[in-house]
């Protein structure tokens, strides 16, 4: 007779999401909600539901090579839904974090590129800089040799002069104030303190 496998629960990662994102993750009791409000579960290999039960049986290099956790747009349309009241939106940026500490393959390296591009503008800035923003996406990416030859940088380059425009995308950054009290923040985060 064959025995079925059982997954025993990483009971140690489990409270190390628990204590970096603030969370208990095992409060959870899989109601869905947190995926039925999500609008981008269509582009998830796995719902936000599906995470924190991977996260709570310890399938740890499944969740941090996946494309959900790179994909979630942060709206916390999943953290307002859930009737535990868990932060799952937390609980999936401390997913990204740990996934890049990790040094795995990341699940979408595109996604994680285009992240890293908006933080890099923020903490630089102080605030997004779009034109900047997407010229080191392309970049990082490689992105621009492909985008040339599908003529989709054209493509771009009208959409971003229409939107130019109308005053939607501006050439130069706007500089806010206290950009260095916004460099401290991200420095605390890197050393793992509360900003």
């Amino acid at each position: 007779m064959l025995r079925e496998s059982v997954i025993v629960p990483d009971l140690t990662w489990l409270n190390d999401v628990g204590k970096s994102s603030g969370e208990n993750v095992s409060s959870c009791y899989q109601c869905k909600k947190c995926s039925s409000g999500c609008p981008v579960s269509f582009a998830m290999d796995y719902q936000p539901h599906q995470i924190i039960h991977m996260i709570r049986i310890g399938l740890k290099e499944e969740v941090l090579k996946s494309t959900s956790i790179w994909v979630c747009a942060s709206c916390e349309a999943c953290t307002t839904r859930c009737p535990n009241d868990i932060d799952v939106a937390k609980i999936i940026d401390t997913m990204r974090i740990a996934s890049l500490k990790s040094g795995l393959e990341l699940g979408e390296k595109q996604v994680s590129v285009f992240h890293n591009s908006v933080l890099f503008s923020v903490k630089n800035l102080g605030r997004l800089y779009e034109l900047g923003m997407i010229g080191i996406f392309m970049m990082k990416s490689g992105g621009m040799v492909s985008n040339i030859k599908s003529g989709a940088l054209l493509a771009d380059a009208k959409l971003g002069l229409e939107m130019f425009k109308k005053g939607k995308l501006k050439l130069f950054p706007k500089i806010i104030k206290r950009r260095r009290e916004i460099k401290r923040m991200f420095k605390k985060l890197k050393r793992g303190e509360n900003a």
